[in-house]
């Protein structure tokens, strides 16, 4: 089992993809206007629900198995795919990537669930798209072959661009191109990066190049820095750092909320987890030599995305800019070159995606009702919505770092690095926690407090008052409210993988092979 765990997590959702690409689709016609419905969009929900959660249950081994006395690549799995050039099937995890596959598990199969009712037409091709998607935002962080690594980079794009452009909202179109043709235009300056390594070092595979860089057997001479800022680019406008971050408002406002969920909690992380595993793991010099403006740019998009947060007018903006002021931090605690702050770093991408997964399933549950972001459009929604209320007051408070929760403990441990790499960094991200309570506080206060707004909705309503939270979204929010608490209370369950992880990429030791679990 663990020797294939690695493939089954991985390649199950793309294959139960191609299972529902064939499932039939029973139509029928409307009784009053002969508009056309699909009868099996039921047992398309249903299959995707399955498998999603079968492949979280799956994915369970990981940390289930996991050999704590060892501190590199974990299930590995390692045979030739491509003889010429030499390209092999190369995948692992180590304490960083392992909790970021869980982290991805976990938010497909709710964001399945929070889409059950809100997606109505082509809803096969929606869950299609949420599976191959799945496996190939898997695939980003257990590939260990950098070819491997790229064509997974570059599969995330077409499925999340097809969720936002038919699924999503008003501009929909302009915010799916730009999605696209941002992210794949920096991919390009990796790719480069990539081919010349390949040439240079004889091989795609990580650990190989990684050793030989270390050790100088590849003569890197003027070459250094533009390998280092070809990953940098397609990593930080994956963040999205500033100024790279323009086209993630769009993206998620735009965007259907299983799109806003995947994207939040998952395809940001591929950036951060880039930027650790590849520029400071590879290029540990030229890491520490740009890292002062590396840090300068996280700092300026801790304030900057937290002040623009601050006058936003619709909540589902103002979620969006806080992810830019959110993931600052992360980019800080990498660059701070501390252990406090690489710990930091991982332990807030991980927290980052349970919390602000959870405010974007809100903010859908709010539009199913109102079918607006607007702030005016709110208010008083504690009176007629007391559970939603709470739940919503709880995410709120783990997002902007509340002690005894998930995102405390990660800004804590990033402040901590920042301040030993210079006080100046540490006093001036310190801002950010205060600018991110005002705009969360601000909103939750605008819109469940005051005089209450009826206005238009759907009919998630009882005699004009906005209805409840339901048990179906109930299931989707309450597992990552209790992952939030968790994660604050006990922290230590996941620093034991990831202290080690994050430990040697930041000393710039070549990963150690577990050669048991390679398979020849």
């Amino acid at each position: 089992m663990n020797e294939r765990i690695l493939s089954l997590v991985t390649w199950l959702p793309a294959a139960a993809a191609v299972v529902l690409m064939l499932f039939p689709r029973g139509t029928h016609r409307g009784a009053e206007q002969g508009d056309l419905h699909y009868s099996s969009d039921k047992a398309f929900r249903w299959f995707a629900l399955i498998v999603s959660l079968a492949v979280f249950v799956i994915s369970l081994h990981l940390p289930a198995h996991w050999d704590y006395s060892h501190t590199g690549f974990q299930f590995e799995q390692n045979f030739q795919w491509i003889s010429s050039p030499s390209i092999n099937y190369h995948l692992g995890v180590d304490g960083i990537s392992m909790w970021l596959v869980l982290l991805t598990t976990l938010l497909v199969p709710v964001s399945v669930l929070i889409s059950w009712n809100s997606i109505h037409g082509r809803v096969k091709e929606f869950f299609v798209f949420m599976l191959i998607l799945e496996t190939a935002m898997i695939g980003v962080f257990v590939a260990l072959d950098l070819f491997l690594f790229y064509v997974f980079w570059e599969m995330t794009l077409i499925p999340m661009a097809l969720l936002i452009g038919i699924y999503g909202h008003g501009r929909r179109v302009y915010a799916a191109v730009k999605f696209f043709l941002y992210t794949m235009v920096a991919s390009v300056f990796m790719l480069a990066a990539i081919i010349w390594l390949y040439l240079h070092a004889g091989s795609f595979d990580y650990a190989t190049i990684q050793a030989k860089l270390l050790d100088g057997s590849v003569p890197m001479g003027g070459a250094a820095p533009w390998l280092f800022l070809g990953f940098f680019i397609a990593f930080a406008v994956k963040v999205p750092l500033f100024p790279f971050h323009t086209w993630l408002p769009d993206a998620h406002v735009e965007a259907p909320t299983a799109g806003s969920v995947l994207l939040a909690g998952v395809l940001l992380k591929m950036g951060t987890y880039g930027l650790m595993r590849f520029n400071v793991g590879l290029f540990p010099e030229q890491a520490r030599f740009h890292a002062p403006w590396i840090i300068w740019l996280a700092i300026i998009g801790i304030i900057y995305g937290a002040l623009v947060a601050l006058v936003q007018p619709n909540m589902k903006k103002l979620v969006a800019y806080s992810s830019v002021s959110h993931l600052g931090f992360v980019v800080l605690g990498i660059f701070s070159f501390t252990q406090a702050g690489a710990d930091g770093a991982v332990y807030q991408m991980l927290n980052h995606g349970i919390s602000t997964g959870a405010l974007f399933m809100l903010l859908g549950m709010l539009y199913d009702r109102k079918h607006t972001y607007e702030i005016k459009e709110y208010g008083g929604l504690a009176t007629p919505m007391p559970v939603f209320s709470t739940i919503f007051l709880f995410i709120t408070l783990s997002s902007i770092g509340l002690p005894l929760m998930n995102g405390f403990v990660g800004e804590f441990l990033v402040l901590t690095g920042a301040f030993q790499a210079k006080a100046l960094y540490g006093i001036l991200a310190t801002t950010g926690v205060i600018w991110s309570a005002g705009y969360m506080l601000w909103l939750y206060q605008r819109t469940f407090f005051g005089e209450y707004h009826a206005g238009s909705h759907n009919g998630h309503s009882h005699g004009g008052v906005l209805a409840d939270i339901t048990l179906r979204e109930k299931f989707c929010v309450v597992p990552l409210v209790i992952m939030a608490l968790i994660m604050g209370l006990a922290s230590p369950y996941w620093m034991k993988a990831i202290d080690p992880a994050s430990k040697a990429i930041n000393e710039s030791q070549p990963m150690q092979r577990q050669q048991a679990a390679v398979v020849k």
